[in-house]
């Protein structure tokens, strides 16, 4: 095990937000499942929900897949020029930005 590598509960930690974060998204996809069809009257809107269910879904297997990732290549040689890219972050960012501008326009049009 490398001395630059501090197993504390940090990385544990960090893919529990994560997954606290992909929680909190499947709850908002299953309110917008259940009200959408009602207040906006089309049963078109139940896709929003089953959308945002499988993005939360995909985002959190994502993310635990990179958990795992880091602390495996942390834990070996202490290599931080090879840990994976940034891409769940990014990926959670575009998905709170379009949630975020969807329910702003269901709001405005309402």
């Amino acid at each position: 095990m490398s001395a630059l590598f501090d197993p504390g509960l940090q990385p544990e930690r960090t893919e529990l937000a994560w997954r606290r974060t992909c929680l909190a998204f499947a709850v908002g996809s299953l309110v917008a499942l259940r009200l959408l069809p009602v207040a906006l009257g089309s049963a078109w809107w139940v896709l929003v929900g089953v959308a945002g269910l499988a993005a939360s879904g995909v985002l959190w297997l994502w993310a635990r897949r990179r958990y795992h990732a880091v602390n495996t290549i942390l834990a070996r040689d202490g290599d931080r020029g090879r840990l994976p890219g940034a891409g769940p972050l990014f990926a959670l960012c575009l998905l709170a930005l379009v949630a975020g501008v969807f329910s702003l326009a269901v709001v405005l049009g309402a």
